[in-house]
């Protein structure tokens, strides 16, 4: 049984969200003209619990382990491939590098627990292994419940390092070969659906390929059925990484930080970071909809709709660093935008109010 107390995710204030709609309704615009932007904006300030949102030193953490179901056969690459890409991470050459450096986020990578030796020393690399990637867990169960909860602590500490240092904005990414894998029966699990409608091509398996896997998938839920509350499912099914990550989401809800979720798998550990501390959602922006089967179907369980839909399924956090200009397009549109006082532009003016119209059309 877990010792840890996990709280819920701190309550959004109802009068703030009244002045908030207020505040973005007075903007010199027509209302609702700047469409989804404007629920963004309202959701940063509650988030940040003010009229005033400050989005500072945006952080990307990327979190990598290895799975011991990649041994079954269920990706197109081998587990090398997770410590070869921790090394391109290092290197700069990923594409959450060049995102990252593009829109100047903090790029951080944690060995959450890879098989390989990570020999470099390098000021973005954190090394706090869990162990050399989880059991095979069509055998045994992925980690054990001690293990779920030092990864789970992992990514709490994580993130109040970066809190410390001023970050209010926190991304979540991941690698790590087969881990499309736990993600499919986390969902099936926490969602309460088949594992056909989780379990997607991955790396880009072919058809033969994405049939072993289901089946290989289904065997292995069969093992262990009586596992349904929420660290049950992760000790059995779980990556060290997908447990950071959780923690992570956490910490940072706790701490009222605006949290970039990017796709599929990033979604999985929140479907365990809800289950523990629930409110965590409404502290998540959801960047864009993987082209992963099943990650609309666990975008919908959250009632999320992201704000992307770039056909990606590459992970790294990639889809949450390109969404990021949009959320602080959001922020910057709540702070920065004339209200019609302002700029002393009358509301009540049939004229002016076809003119912006007609000027939004043109």
């Amino acid at each position: 049984m877990s010792a840890t107390v996990w709280p819920a995710a701190p309550a959004f204030d109802e009068a703030l969200d009244v002045r908030l709609q207020q505040a973005i309704d007075l903007k010199t615009k027509p209302p609702g003209s700047l469409g989804r932007l404007e629920a963004l904006a309202r959701q940063i300030g509650l988030i940040r619990n003010t009229l005033t949102p400050d989005l500072a030193r945006p952080a990307m953490l990327v979190f990598a382990a290895d799975h011991g179901i990649a041994d079954a056969g269920v990706s197109r690459f081998p587990a090398e491939v997770t410590v070869q890409m921790v090394h391109n991470f290092l290197r700069g050459g990923a594409a959450i590098n060049v995102f990252a450096r593009q829109h100047g986020m903090q790029l951080e990578v944690i060995n959450s627990g890879v098989r390989g030796t990570l020999d470099v020393v390098d000021e973005r690399l954190v090394n706090i292994p869990v162990a050399a990637g989880t059991h095979n867990f069509l055998e045994r169960p992925a980690m054990t419940l001690v293990q779920a909860e030092q990864a789970l602590a992992g990514g709490r500490a994580r993130v109040r390092h970066h809190a410390a240092l001023g970050s209010t904005v926190i991304g979540c990414g991941e690698m790590g070969i087969a881990n499309t894998s736990s993600a499919a029966c986390l969902m099936s699990r926490l969602c309460d659906m088949p594992i056909a409608a989780c379990t997607g091509r991955g790396t880009g398996l072919d058809d033969a390929g994405l049939q072993r896997k289901q089946a290989i998938l289904e065997r292995a839920l069969a093992r262990a059925p009586q596992a349904h509350a929420p660290l049950d499912v992760l000790t059995e099914f779980g990556g060290f990484e997908i447990a950071m990550m959780a923690g992570a989401y956490i910490e940072a809800a706790a701490r009222r930080m605006v949290i970039l979720v990017d796709g599929f798998i990033a979604s999985a550990a929140l479907l365990v970071a809800e289950a523990l501390s629930p409110g965590v959602v409404r502290y998540c922006v959801f960047s864009h909809c993987s082209d992963e089967r099943g990650h609309r179907r666990m975008l919908e369980h959250f009632g999320a709709m992201p704000l992307l839909a770039l056909d990606l399924r590459l992970g790294e956090g990639s889809g949450a660093a390109l969404a990021w200009p949009l959320v602080q397009s959001a922020a910057c549109m709540l702070n920065e935008m004339a209200t019609f006082a302002d700029a002393g532009i009358s509301r009540d003016s049939d004229d002016h109010r076809n003119d912006h119209d007609n000027g939004a059309q043109r």
